[in-house]
């Protein structure tokens, strides 16, 4: 939202006011309360008929600096508000900084992190954010204030600067320009596709190139004005009396995103299973469980390995979404179904969202037990968009939490093994909550409630490790209720763009686990449409065939899309021991599964702007295809690339224009990398350290690589391998007692290894085998 008319004039009926120095202070050990008038102060009278903002500083981690700026402070708490995790009790108030003082210089330190301000008074108001010595960021000038407009309204309004070159990224699953400078956002729940700058996932943090993020603590509306109103300045707005938010150190991005999960919260787990292919039923198309039974065993007949099938809307009656009763006419014998569905070694996934319609028999027992969100004059919120009469579960009632989640739990005893929670952004205004909560802090939160309670009930009934949603919608901390996909997207290379820029600024938010819709939602893709996005999807973390008014089979588009869906999933399938390694480093420390390039290269400049290529993993570089003759542009770092599907290798640093079939596509290894292949590529799990062959790209003379191969449930290693080079010798040690292979790219082997233990002496390109109980192998490299 803008207040100023240029750099000079305020809008018509906007007046601002702004902290410009500190008349006082309360300094404790750990926390710096400043008090700030909005005008100068030459003697006692000015101190009359002026506000006089309180401005509190504290760290509630190590490396993280919270600030609350406030006008008036006596307004009722509002609820809902975030759950932050610190080691104070969670709730973001933590002692953990520490206050020096010297002279008329106040500095508060977390970690390498400092707040620096000066209080005499005659120093202009400024907060100084540095971090070993060098400046992040600072407040300064019409940085901390508050407005008001012609309607009444109060702003609590706050900016930090821009340093040369600096780009900002985050704010959620955006599909405006990846870089956000220059851009308005306003962090607002909307349904609005991919092709606008709606977003289903808005989440009010940031982080930038300068080494920090900031997260505004204010689950409602934030508006975002990103070197937009002011060029060289980041401001944000809420209507509020009050405005918390914290910077937060890195020195890199990982090490900001590891910060932020920290205090939001980090992701659960998915389980292994789900990182196989996902086959929907799509959603107006017609389907019956004959039609479910003939896509299944033509995958069978495809030999494209399946993981889940999911139920789209219809598997419940029409015009009653939700009831959670299977629609007897299509589907009468459900039970019998899902379980023949398990025999053939598939988990099951129906479609769910928080309304019920008023033709659905939960509409009225909702309503008799108060259940349903209400208006303020006590009657039931009602309209006719999506279902006709439908109301919205009213999800700040632990009973009526309860009760969705026991009409859920009907379906996992038939055998139902996950939800897809589609919807949860329209939430409306003109309302009263159960618990009282604020009607504009509860839009953006609510899709929050709405997932808890379908996560919560599957982790209890499948156990811990089992739980995953398929959700659309989403705030902070909604990342720890994983799985998350994009939305309603169209049939295009440019929406499959759009997509891919979406789910890495939600990545750049703390989500470490994002999904699309292979083939788009919207329309029909042609064959190389499909074809692409098929590869693009199976180097995601979680993969799902899923359309509108057209199935996703691959048979639909051609002989070649079978063969292009067969290659990628089995590839995705032997790479399970390096996805699920990915995995938990989202679950551990916040690191996404796809990572845009500035998160693993921050200091290549080349690397910023990048959003048509990512990171999977690690080591795996992955630039999708967005054109029908199969022309790329993508860029490498330094070093030497190696393309594991076709053994090319690249050099960096600089731009590469290749023309890829539809068999393969630029995915190329990291220099140095030691990459563990799974033996399996029937299904995602398996033993993966049974069989497992390690490759190994280039490594660099002196290079130590330590290699751990998961086990499936996620409870430790299964194995751990150690890759040196010394000169000419390749040596790996490991504790595994299972067979295992080393498959060496870009070094020939060459001559004798003499009598280590396990060396061998194999033609150059051939694989070398390590039969069970082998704890080193010893290659000498030309």
């Amino acid at each position: 939202m803008k207040f100023t008319d240029g750099y000079w004039q305020m809008r018509p009926g906007v007046t601002a006011r702004y902290a410009v120095s500190v008349a006082d202070t309360d300094i404790t050990d750990d926390r710096v309360t400043l008090y700030a008038p909005v005008g100068k102060v030459t003697h006692r009278g000015d101190t009359l008929n002026a506000p006089l903002l309180t401005v509190d500083c504290w760290s509630p981690a190590e490396g993280v600096i919270g600030v609350r700026v406030t006008h008036h402070g006596g307004r009722a708490p509002r609820t809902p508000r975030f759950a932050l995790r610190t080691g104070e009790g969670g709730d973001g108030r933590g002692g953990s900084g520490k206050v020096v003082r010297e002279g008329t210089t106040v500095e508060l330190v977390s970690g390498e992190l400092s707040l620096r301000t000066g209080t005499g008074p005659d120093e202009p108001w400024r907060l100084d954010f540095t971090a070993g010595g060098r400046s992040l960021t600072s407040i300064g000038a019409r940085g901390a204030g508050f407005a008001t407009d012609g309607d009444g309204r109060h702003f609590m309004v706050a900016q930090h600067a821009l340093a040369v070159g600096e780009s900002v990224y985050g704010l959620g699953e955006r599909f405006t320009p990846f870089v956000k400078n220059g851009q308005t956002v306003d962090i607002w729940q909307a349904d609005g596709g991919t092709s606008s700058e709606q977003a289903y996932k808005n989440v009010p943090f940031h982080l930038t190139t300068r080494g920090y993020g900031v997260f505004v603590n204010h689950p409602g509306q934030v508006s975002y004005e990103v070197g937009s109103e002011a060029v060289g300045r980041v401001q944000f707005s809420v209507e509020d009396q009050s405005l918390e938010f914290y910077v937060i150190h890195g020195p890199g991005p990982r090490e900001i995103l590891a910060r932020y999960t920290a205090l939001t919260g980090r992701p659960a787990l998915p389980p292994a299973w789900s990182f196989g292919l996902w086959l929907s039923t799509s959603f107006t198309t017609s389907y019956d469980e004959a039609t479910v039974n003939r896509f299944v065993q033509g995958m069978a007949d495809a030999e494209i390995p399946l993981s889940v099938f999911h139920f789209d809307c219809f598997w419940m009656r029409e015009y009653q979404w939700s009831d959670f009763t299977w629609d007897p006419d299509v589907f009468p014998d459900p039970e019998g179904m899902l379980a023949r569905l398990h025999e053939r070694g598939l988990r099951v996934c129906a479609w769910i969202n928080p309304y019920i319609a008023q033709k659905s028999a939960l509409f009225a027992e909702g309503m008799a037990a108060g259940y349903l969100l209400k208006r303020p004059d006590g009657d039931i919120w009602q309209w006719d968009r999506w279902q006709p009469g439908m109301a919205l579960v009213d999800f700040t009632n632990p009973a009526a939490r309860t009760w969705y989640a026991e009409k859920l739990r009907v379906l996992l005893d038939q055998g139902v093994d996950c939800f897809k929670t589609d919807f949860g952004e329209r939430v409306p205004l003109d309302v009263a909550w159960h618990d009282g909560s604020d009607p504009e802090r509860m839009h953006n939160y609510y899709t929050q409630l709405y997932n808890e309670t379908v996560f919560a009930l599957l982790r209890e009934v499948r156990g811990e490790g089992e739980a995953i949603v398929f959700a659309r919608s989403a705030t902070a901390g909604g990342q720890r209720l994983p799985v998350h996909w994009g939305g309603d997207c169209e049939s295009t290379f440019e929406a499959m763009a759009e997509s891919l820029r979406g789910g890495l600024s939600l990545g750049l938010s703390g989500f470490g686990f994002w999904s699309h819709d292979i083939g788009g939602f919207e329309g029909t893709p042609s064959p190389a449409v499909f074809k692409r996005w098929v590869q693009f999807g199976l180097l995601s973390s979680h993969s799902r065939l899923h359309g509108s008014k057209s199935y996703r089979v691959p048979w639909d588009y051609g002989d070649e899309a079978v063969e292009v869906t067969r290659a990628f999933t089995r590839l995705k399938h032997r790479l399970m021991p390096y996805l699920y390694r990915a995995a938990l480093q989202a679950r551990d420390a916040g690191t996404p599964v796809m990572r845009a390039m500035v998160l693993e290269f921050p200091d290549d400049p080349a690397c910023h702007p990048l959003d048509r290529q990512y990171l999977l993993g690690d080591d795996l570089l992955v630039a999708p295809v967005f054109t029908e003759d199969g022309t790329v542009d993508y860029y490498v770092p330094e070093g030497v690339w190696t393309n594991i599907l076709t053994g090319a290798q690249v050099t960096g640093p600089g731009w590469r224009r290749e023309t890829h079939g539809f068999g393969t596509l630029p995915l190329l290894a990291r220099p140095g990398s030691v990459i563990p292949f799974g033996a399996d590529d029937e299904g995602p799990v398996s033993d993966w350290a049974d069989g497992v062959t390690l490759r190994v790209h280039t490594p660099a003379d002196g290079a130590e690589t330590v290699t751990t191969v998961p086990a499936p449930d996620g409870s430790g290693a299964a194995a751990v391998f150690t890759t040196r080079r010394r000169g000419a010798e390749l040596t790996v040690e490991t504790d595994s007692p299972l067979p295992w292979r080393l498959l060496l790219t870009g070094a020939a082997p060459t001559g004798d290894t003499g009598s280590a233990v396990g060396a061998v002496d194999d033609p150059p390109g051939a694989l070398h085998s390590a039969p069970a109980g082998t704890p080193r192998l010893v290659v000498r490299l030309s």
